[in-house]
């Protein structure tokens, strides 16, 4: 299907991983902010929500801008980090991929379970913050009861992110509080 965020999503979804499998950090970056449009539907209650997202991408391709050839893999970024000891940091970039890959868990799971549960209302979802689901159907796209294209996106962008979480614990950064 064309013209949804979740099509759009699975074409930036084909260049994330380098020709060795390594998770490249700016198709990475680009595909959660091809996301990150969706809770605009949520209505200005979720803007604190969308701007730490977008916080959190923007403090890493500002790391990964540095230096390209450096950062080019993801995880280089929380190497360095790690390297030279400030990975612990509230403002670190492992931070910032620890909560961004949590907030793309949250929709994930938000997407996955609308198409689980046709009836569920949204606001059994988000607590009364988003519209009806019909009309959330329809701004991401999503056309009647065709939710194929929601569907591949959830199960191709749930390992990336179950990638990161095993990264992070790999090097004890994945239970991190606030």
């Amino acid at each position: 299907m064309e013209g949804n965020v979740f099509a759009e999503a699975l074409e930036k979804m084909d260049h994330v991983k380098s020709p060795e499998g390594e998770i490249l950090a700016k198709p990475f970056l680009d595909l959660c902010k091809t996301v990150l449009p969706v809770l605009d539907n949520f209505g200005p209650a979720m803007g604190p929500v969308k701007s730490d997202i977008g916080g959190n991408i923007s403090r890493l391709e500002t790391r990964y801008l540095s230096n390209q050839s450096e950062f080019n893999y993801l995880y280089r970024i929380v190497q360095s980090e790690i390297e030279s000891k400030k990975v612990k940091s509230s403002s670190s970039c492992t931070n910032a991929l620890l909560w961004l890959t949590r907030a793309m868990d949250f929709l994930s799971e938000l997407f996955r379970n609308l198409m689980v549960h046709p009836d569920w209302s949204m606001s059994q979802v988000a607590l009364k913050l988003a519209p009806d689901r019909k009309k959330f159907m329809s701004v991401v796209g999503v056309k009647g009861d065709d939710v194929s294209d929601m569907e591949d996106f959830c199960g191709r962008f749930s390992p990336l992110l179950e990638e990161n979480h095993k990264f992070l614990a790999s090097v004890g950064m994945d239970n991190l509080k606030a």
